[in-house]
């Protein structure tokens, strides 16, 4: 056995000692990611598409409605060869009128919104109505569920009305999925708790459309455009007729908040 000098043990000692009572350190403050910017400018579609946008608005400067989210209002601007992909003419007759912008990105969750909009997306814009329907990727791969989820949208729903102050917002709770049981909780989780929160808002109308795409409660996938894909992917995408329910069941609401 090792002997140490009886100074040395002292010295020893008192420095468990002391290791024993230090208070620890401080943890470092949990952050929400969902509502904070993150940009996605290392994807060169998505640096392209958001330079567009920002062209889009220049050109524009007196768009009187914008739409921004994520691919399901990207999905607005959607052509092809079938009647469902044809979702074009649908934004043309409700929207086109009021000079409207599509500021929808594939795979955005409230984290790239924010960016964007931090970036200048609405810059020297002054919209009359800005339409939010935003959440869903949250929900995807980062998997952020109803309690970083909903600070996220609120942050969303802040920033625009720091950027456009004037303009009125309309909130939309997430639309209906057929991607997992715990997404299809966590999106009631979200939906009720918007609902709690902009309830007496005079700034914010939140409105839930999602059950124009049910049928006895559940998500009917006819209304999608993923399962027609090849391979078919759950449904998350409305098609033509599904966009045209939502189009038609906020036109009352787009009208009365655009006087």
């Amino acid at each position: 056995m090792l002997h140490l000098p009886k100074a040395v043990s002292r010295i020893a000692l008192c420095l468990i000692a002391s290791l024993a009572v230090a208070p620890a350190a401080p943890a470092r403050p949990h952050v929400n990611l969902a509502t904070v910017p993150i940009g996605r400018m290392d994807l060169p579609w998505w640096r392209a598409r958001f330079e567009h946008s920002l062209a889009e608005a220049r050109a524009h400067p007196d768009t009187k409605l914008i739409w921004l989210g994520d691919s399901i209002t990207e999905y607005w601007q959607r052509t092809g060869p079938t009647e469902r992909d044809n979702i074009l003419p649908v934004w043309n007759h409700y929207y086109a009128p009021y000079s409207a912008l599509d500021f929808g990105f594939i795979g955005d969750t409230t984290a790239s919104v924010i960016w964007r909009i931090d970036h200048g997306q609405f810059a020297k814009l002054h919209p009359k109505l800005v339409i939010i329907l935003i959440g869903a990727n949250n929900l995807g791969a980062t998997h952020w569920g109803a309690r970083q989820t909903v600070p996220g949208i609120e942050a969303v729903v802040t920033d625009v009305r720091r950027h456009v102050p004037g303009a009125k917002i309309l909130l939309l709770g997430i639309l209906p999925s057929i991607r997992s049981p715990w997404i299809t909780g966590e999106t009631t989780r979200i939906n009720a708790q918007l609902a709690r929160i902009y309830a007496n808002s005079d700034l914010v109308t939140y409105r839930n459309i999602g059950s124009v795409l049910e049928r006895d409660g559940h998500p009917d996938p006819t209304l999608y455009m993923d399962p027609y894909f090849s391979p078919p992917e759950p449904a998350l995408h409305p098609n033509r007729t599904g966009m045209a329910l939502i189009a038609e069941a906020l036109a009352p609401i787009v009208t009365a908040l655009m006087r």
